[in-house]
């Protein structure tokens, strides 16, 4: 279960009836005094979105964040407010995120995709900005948000998109042990910096993708046969990754299937075997070049240590996959 929390929004003596912002150990506070201050800083910190209320006055909400590795760390608390992702709000930006919500205190409603998940502390949801939400908090409240872009998320696309809008509890299955560590982790954002953050925040996207998976197999496992197959599959692919020799025929031969049928479960699933292997093979690096664990390491040597035997087209593929060279990444993450 969550340790308890109190549902109290944080005062701001002395402060102007303006937003008040202050960074402190790569911790960003953000306390709004008035509801247009508020609704300003919401859309700062995350993607644009439409907030309104039907009580601005007198409101009051704040928003400690932090950022690592391009993954957004948030605590919310405000008062009561509703939260829109519209279709015309969602055209003007070009980068995808997932949003997973952890609520802390008081109650939430999301909506997304048909479905609606009601809140209460201690449930997680997941949600996609680039399709319509909303979120409706009728009184006041405290949430944890994690934002982040969906290639970090070791599950495809679309199988994540049918979590949307669905409650998590935090209080039975793998959540009584994700949960807590969620909590935890954004009562101590100041903890967040440097290697030991880094890991952090990757080792919760872990977690969460765990209970994704958990809650795939309680809904889906009567459905679609291939699931636990395709499971299977991809935990094979993440401990070969390092082995020039994977491909579609050693993958088909370790689940006795042919390889016609180890295609058509990726057709299934909007992609394809080599893209998938790529994709993972990328993420390792990726996580490489940011962490100054590896700093000694040359660039080269971390693109062999994951399947790539070819430095000039590992460079090509990686700068194709996040617009920006390995060598010139790992030199932003030093400076950062």
């Amino acid at each position: 279960m969550v340790p308890p929390l109190s549902s109290e929004l944080p005062s701001a003596p002395g402060l102007p009836a303006s937003r008040h912002s202050e960074a402190s150990s790569r911790v960003t506070t953000t306390v709004a005094r008035d509801f247009s201050d508020f609704r300003t800083a919401v859309s700062e910190s995350f993607v644009p979105l439409h907030v309104t209320s039907a009580r601005p006055e007198p409101f009051r909400g704040s928003i400690r964040s932090t950022d690592v590795d391009d993954i957004h760390v948030s605590e919310v608390s405000a008062s009561q407010h509703t939260v829109e992702r519209t279709p015309e709000l969602i055209a003007r930006g070009d980068r995808h995120y997932f949003k997973l919500s952890l609520q802390l205190a008081g109650n939430g409603l999301l909506i997304q995709d048909n479905r609606e998940a009601v809140l209460q502390p201690g449930d997680v949801a997941v949600y996609d900005t680039n399709r319509p939400y909303s979120l409706v908090f009728d009184d006041d409240f405290r949430t944890m948000v994690v934002m982040f872009p969906k290639h970090l998320i070791d599950l495809p696309v679309d199988v994540v998109g049918q979590l949307t809008a669905v409650r998590m509890p935090g209080s039975e299955g793998v959540g009584r042990m994700i949960v807590p560590f969620l909590s935890q982790l954004v009562g101590n954002l100041d903890q967040l910096g440097g290697a030991t953050g880094t890991r952090l925040v990757h080792s919760a996207l872990d977690l969460v993708t765990t209970m994704f998976s958990s809650q795939l197999d309680l809904e889906r496992s009567a459905v679609h046969p291939h699931q636990a197959l395709m499971q299977r599959v991809r935990a094979y692919i993440d401990a070969n990754l390092a082995s020039t020799d994977l491909g579609p025929g050693q993958i088909a031969a370790a689940h006795y299937i042919s390889t016609r049928h180890l295609h058509g479960l990726f057709q299934e699933e909007g992609t394809t075997v080599s893209t998938w292997i790529r994709t993972r093979r990328l993420e390792r690096c990726r996580r490489e070049l940011v962490d100054p664990v590896h700093t000694h390491r040359p660039v080269a040597a971390i693109a062999a240590r994951w399947g790539f035997v070819d430095a000039a087209h590992f460079s090509r593929v990686f700068k194709a996959a996040y617009g920006v060279a390995p060598s010139e990444l790992r030199a932003r993450a030093t400076t950062a």
